[in-house]
């Protein structure tokens, strides 16, 4: 691989035992299909980059997610993108080598999603999301917890968008109270609420 990045190689290297053998044959795929592919560090995982970003993976304690950045306009002629809003990331979970697109499906689709770069076609812009609506529940027992409630605010949206959607997703009050005590630890802890699958 001649534009193999020593930044990835420790990624996969630090990665769990099952995840490795993944994370090498995407890599290994990518390479076969553009060997101009270029590899960076993105988000804090690996991404493969051609005229802007092409695809990236993230190994997680327990499964591995692989996407193409622009999924959303490229052709699925085998069925790849098996969610209908296929998006970068939103693709099945990988626990196993086996859970991959044969070869030559997968070689297929990396060539489209670097000729789609390459083509000079920009991106759709992603439609605006609503501003954050953090309800007055939340709102109170943050103004309890200083730590917490600096933490928050310091999170950029995205961060504070998941623990809001995630409490008020809630169905049941006791749940819901149950998800904004453990959202207090966390955030005085300084943590995401992803932080246990980083």
């Amino acid at each position: 691989m001649k534009n193999a990045s020593p930044k990835v190689d420790a990624y996969i290297a630090g990665a769990a035992p099952f995840a490795q053998p993944i994370l090498k044959k995407i890599r290994k795929l990518f390479h076969q299909a553009c060997p101009e592919i270029q590899e960076e560090i993105k988000w804090n995982a690996p991404g493969f980059m051609h005229e802007g970003i092409v695809a990236g993976m993230v190994a997680f304690k327990a499964h591995v997610r692989f996407g193409f950045w622009r999924a959303k306009e490229m052709d699925d002629p085998d069925g790849l993108f098996r969610h209908d809003g296929a998006s970068f990331m939103n693709g099945e979970k990988l626990t196993d080598v086996k859970d991959l697109a044969a070869d030559k499906i997968m070689v297929k689709y990396i060539k489209a999603a670097v000729a789609l770069n390459a083509s000079g076609k920009k991106a759709p812009k992603p439609a605006k999301r609503k501003a954050l609506a953090v309800p007055d529940y939340f709102k109170k027992a943050l103004a309890k917890n200083a730590k917490a409630k600096k933490t928050f605010e310091n999170f950029s949206l995205s961060c504070q968008r998941e623990y809001v959607e995630w409490i008020t997703e809630a169905k049941r009050e006791a749940t819901r109270e149950k998800r904004i005590t453990t959202a207090l630890e966390w955030m005085a802890e300084g943590k995401e609420k992803n932080w246990k699958y980083r």
